[in-house]
This record gives C-alpha cells, sequence and structure tokens, in this order.
C-alpha cells in the first residue's frame, strides 16, 4: 500500500505544482500579494497636484501642441454608476460628466462645451485624433454608458453604453456631436481608438456580457478568474456598420494605437498586453503578448515610440481604493520601447488553432523591448492612476484616475 501511495502523493504534488506555476502563480503575482511596495522614479518637488479636477478616466495628448485632453466625472458619480465594476445605480448618478483640456504651460483647465448633443453623458474611455484633411481639425472618439431606456432597471439589463464621435478644433471650446454608435457589439466598452478620418474605431469590450458574475470582477472571487476569455476588441465604421475584430481576451482594456497599424491591448486581471496587427479588413491579427506582471488599466504611446501601461502593484488595493477614494491605492506605470526594423515582403505567422496567415505587402515590423518601470508610488503622489500619458518633447508625465482626487503633473 506504502509503495503505491508514494507515487500516487508525487503525481498529485507535480499536478499541484503545475497549477501554482501556470496558474495560482500569475494569479497572485497580478494581485501583488508577495510585492512590496517601493517609492522611486519620481521627483516629488517637480509634481503638482491639480484638486479642482477629478475622476478622470483617460487622458489624452494632442502631440503638437501640448494640450491634455481629459475625460472627467465626479468622485460622488464614480461610486453609483461605473458599469466596468457592476456600479449600477442610476439614482447615484450624475450628469456632469465632461471633457476638459489642462494647459501645461498656463496651468489652466478648461471645461469643454457639448454643441448639437443634449443628452447625459457617462465618460470612460477617450480617444482625439487629427483629422487626416486639417491637421487643425480632431476627432474625439468617446465611450458613453447611459443609463438604460426608461422602465428598465439598470442591475438586470445593465448600461445602455454606445460610442459617442465628435469634432473640434485645436483648443477649441466646443465639441460637436457627429454620431452615436450603438449596436449589439458593442457590450461593455472600455477604451476606444480611432482613425483619423472621423468615421472608424476599435473599441474593447471589458467583458462579455453586460451584468452577472463574469462582469462583476471587482466584486465577486468567481469574476477575477483571469483565465476566462470573454472579452474582445471590437470595429465600427460610420457607414459599414460593426463587428468583431480580435479574438476572446481576457479583460480586455486599455487600448493603443502605433501609426505603422500595430494595436495594443492591456488584459487587465492577466498582467499582460497583447499585440496585434490591423489587417485590411480591420481584423486584428494576433502576434505576440507581453507579460507584465501587475494588474493593468490604460496605455499610452509617447512620441518617442515607448508603449506606457499604468498598472497597480497591489489590485486589491486598488479594488478598496474605488470603493473608497480617500484610500490609497499604489500605482506602478512600466515602459516598453518600440522600435523599427525593416521586414520582408511576405512572411507566415501560425495562428493559435493552427491556421496560417500571409501577410504581404509589409515593409516594416514593431517589436518591444524588455519592459522597465518608469517609477512606483505608494500612493502618496499618485493613487488609483487608471491612466498614464508622456509627453517626451516636453519632458512632462500627467497620471489620473477613474476614482482619483486630482491630477498629477511631473516634470521629468
Amino acid at each position: 500500500m506504502a509503495k503505491l501511495v508514494i507515487p500516487v502523493l508525487g503525481v498529485v504534488f507535480a499536478i499541484l505544482a503545475f497549477i501554482y506555476q501556470i496558474y495560482m502563480g500569475p494569479f497572485l503575482k497580478m494581485l501583488g500579494v508577495y510585492h512590496t511596495v517601493s517609492t522611486f522614479g519620481l521627483n516629488y518637488p517637480a509634481c503638482k497636484k491639480h484638486t479642482e479636477i477629478q475622476a478622470c478616466e483617460k487622458l489624452v495628448l494632442h502631440q503638437k501642441s501640448g494640450l491634455l485632453y481629459l475625460a472627467c466625472s465626479s468622485l460622488e458619480s464614480r461610486l453609483h454608476w461605473l458599469p466596468a465594476t457592476d456600479e449600477l445605480n442610476t439614482q447615484g448618478r450624475t450628469n456632469d460628466d465632461y471633457v476638459a483640456i489642462y494647459d501645461p504651460a498656463t496651468s489652466k483647465i478648461t471645461r469643454v462645451e457639448f454643441e448639437h448633443f443634449n443628452h447625459p453623458i457617462s465618460v470612460h474611455g477617450m480617444d482625439v485624433v487629427p483629422s487626416v484633411h486639417n491637421p487643425n481639425e480632431l476627432f474625439v472618439y468617446m465611450v458613453n454608458h447611459r443609463s438604460p431606456p426608461a422602465g428598465q432597471d439598470a442591475k438586470l439589463v445593465g448600461a445602455d453604453s454606445v460610442i459617442e464621435v465628435f469634432k473640434t478644433t485645436v483648443g477649441g471650446k466646443r465639441l460637436s456631436h457627429i454620431k452615436t454608435v450603438r449596436d449589439s457589439t458593442i457590450i461593455t466598452p472600455n477604451d476606444v481608438i480611432g482613425d483619423a478620418d472621423g468615421k472608424g474605431f476599435f473599441f474593447t469590450n471589458d467583458h462579455g456580457s453586460k451584468t452577472g458574475f463574469v462582469s462583476d470582477r471587482f466584486s465577486t472571487p468567481v469574476s477575477w478568474n483571469p483565465f476566462v476569455r470573454h472579452s474582445f476588441v471590437g470595429y465600427c465604421h460610420l457607414d459599414r456598420g460593426c463587428k468583431k475584430a480580435s479574438p476572446d481576451l481576457t479583460t480586455a482594456n486599455g487600448i493603443a494605437g502605433a501609426s505603422n497599424g500595430t494595436v495594443y491591448v492591456a488584459q487587465s486581471m492577466l498582467g499582460k498586453i497583447a499585440v496585434f496587427e490591423r489587417q485590411a479588413d480591420d481584423s486584428l491579427l494576433l502576434t505576440d503578448e507581453i507579460t507584465l506582471g501587475p494588474a493593468l488599466d490604460n496605455l499610452g504611446l509617447d512620441k518617442d515610440g515607448s508603449l506606457i501601461a499604468a498598472g497597480f502593484p497591489k489590485g486589491l488595493d486598488m479594488r478598496k481604493h474605488m470603493k473608497n477614494p480617500s484610500l490609497r491605492s499604489r500605482n506602478r506605470v512600466q515602459s516598453l520601447y518600440q522600435y523599427r526594423t525593416q521586414l520582408i515582403l511576405r512572411r507566415e505567422i501560425q495562428g493559435r488553432k493552427g491556421q496560417k496567415h500571409i501577410i504581404e505587402n509589409q515593409s516594416w515590423s514593431t517589436q518591444l523591448l524588455t519592459p522597465s518601470q518608469v517609477f512606483e508610488d505608494d500612493g502618496a503622489m499618485v493613487s488609483g492612476a487608471t491612466t498614464v500619458v508622456h509627453d517626451s518633447e516636453r519632458g512632462l508625465l500627467f497620471m489620473h484616475g477613474i476614482t482619483s482626487s486630482h491630477l498629477t503633473v511631473c516634470r521629468t
């Protein structure tokens, strides 16, 4: 009997070790269970807090002017109405979400007025793109988590989320509405990147259902499962409609696009970034996956080609912070330098299911070096930052968060 037990125990321990290494280890790392937070990378005397602007989930830099565009709300509203975390109390939701412009040269903050748009707006992800025809004209793509139609309970049906498309001018004080895009593909939109023609955009669905255990990933242990692929990237065109553009992902969150057609998507609960190549039909071909470790949120590319990722070295702290913004949430920002090399005109890529894809007529490729940490903060200067923008040309770093009490601006 003893001779039988020993081999069985050996097999059991081997299986447990495999499960820990492949599943539990990365999951605990993502939560930051074993991580000791350090404070480095920020020169506090060179940083300034702007408390007059709060709860800004997404920041976008207009590179040429240096102006920063922010999608903001109020802390009170975020606590009651935040579909990404299943906070669906329509009664506590306010209707004063807004877009603001921050001018770092003067520290002036300007709220932008909506034009030809008389509906409530609840902002989340956003992109600001110079027009391909007129660089002084900007297209603004924005996630709007609307309340469900009258008579429907948001806790049962979820938010009536859409993507809004606006246009404005650089530094302009008005956003002129172009179109509201509502489609069955737009389920739980988190972030968006737009095309320079004002018509096409990619968006992430951070989970695959509007309500329930799968979507409530911040409140139930089941929904924290980082191995369930229930989200994806979609693509919409104002003239051609919407479609699913990517394979299934795990908690797709921030999205960033390079000018060469490379698209990066943060998979929050995996602590990984999926790398895609945009195809001629506006689908996305998965070419790489980069492991960073901690839970991730929004992504951004600076002028020098570095991919900036906002993350949380203590994921459980961020969960508490989103319930009570007065509690500090540690932040970590990592950078991956992107560089381009010449590529042969024809190559073959093996898909996940064994299918082969031929990519032709490409003259470049994008590669990322080993991730490096830009800074880590214990929450004293930067707390709960879901979005980080680096202006490498002017030496500035901007940080804010969906339940953060202030905008932080640091000189680098």
